[in-house]
């Protein structure tokens, strides 16, 4: 039976854990050509070798426009062609309204935003001659209080702009650009990020996970956390034919995060 992404390729940034690994292995599933990109040489190189001859690993780090220039010149040249491009990489990014600093400033904003339009940029250079699809990875905080902080939740928020303002301009050359707000998805990144969770065992991993799930789950509408694989699924959904139509939209997975109040916490809480 084949696979809903047969015959395409794809870049995916931030791939080598979390969210950006789910992705490339459902990608694959789905008959996918995959690039990961990311900046840990041993764990891109453990999931291509694991992924097998569908995909390549690619050293990028996405502060940088060359590197982001690279990967996708990569793609084309051992695929031959390029499809899809899902700006996942980020991470937290401190920084409130009374105690922000220009540091602060200028690497959320280049990694979380300037990282996307970098990628939009380069990959609609390659994509204008047959179209593609460009997914970028935006998060609930850029639609309400109480889901980061407020660096962060601005960044987001600009992510998915320029997702509505790059659809629309790109739209007549066949490029769709969409993304995906995820709400609390139970990763690595709520303990340190993948590299702390490398610096932990198995078995305290597996217990920070499942506290997580438990208490996301009862933080959310529907009585269960968010997964990495179900931000896959949705990628997999606007990277497919099945997402054809669909151009300049945010699409929030989130179990219905985004329909409740913001509580205010209580002083001394």
């Amino acid at each position: 039976m084949p696979g809903r992404l047969d015959g395409k390729v794809a870049v995916i940034t931030g791939a080598t854990s979390g969210i950006g690994a789910a992705t490339a292995r459902r990608f694959v599933a789905e008959g996918a050509r995959v690039v990961i990109a990311g900046r840990s040489t041993g764990r891109g190189s453990a999931l291509a070798a694991e992924l097998g001859e569908q995909t390549i690993f690619y050293r990028a780090d996405v502060m940088h426009e060359t590197d982001i220039a690279a990967v996708i010149d990569a793609a084309v040249h051992r695929f031959g062609q390029l499809d899809c491009l899902f700006n996942n990489a980020g991470a937290s990014a401190p920084g409130e309204i009374e105690t922000i600093t220009e540091e602060q400033f200028e690497f959320g904003l280049k990694l979380l935003l300037g990282s996307v339009m970098f990628g939009i940029k380069h990959a609609a250079r390659v994509m204008k001659s047959r179209g593609g699809s460009i997914i970028n990875n935006s998060s609930v905080a850029g639609h309400r209080l109480g889901q980061g902080g407020t660096l962060y939740s601005a960044a987001k928020a600009a992510v998915s702009h320029v997702t509505r303002i790059a659809g629309a301009k790109l739209g007549p050359d066949g490029i769709r650009v969409n993304s995906i707000s995820p709400g609390a998805i139970a990763t690595p990144i709520f303990w340190g990020g993948s590299a702390r969770a490398e610096t932990l065992s198995a078995e305290d991993n597996a217990r920070k996970l499942a506290k997580l799930e438990a208490n996301l789950a009862r933080a959310t509408p529907l009585p269960r956390s968010g997964l990495a694989d179900d931000i896959a699924n949705a990628a997999v959904f606007l990277a497919s034919d099945e997402g054809s139509f669909i151009n300049a939209h945010d699409l929030v997975v989130d179990g219905g995060r985004i329909a409740q109040f913001f509580e205010r916490p209580q002083q001394g809480a």
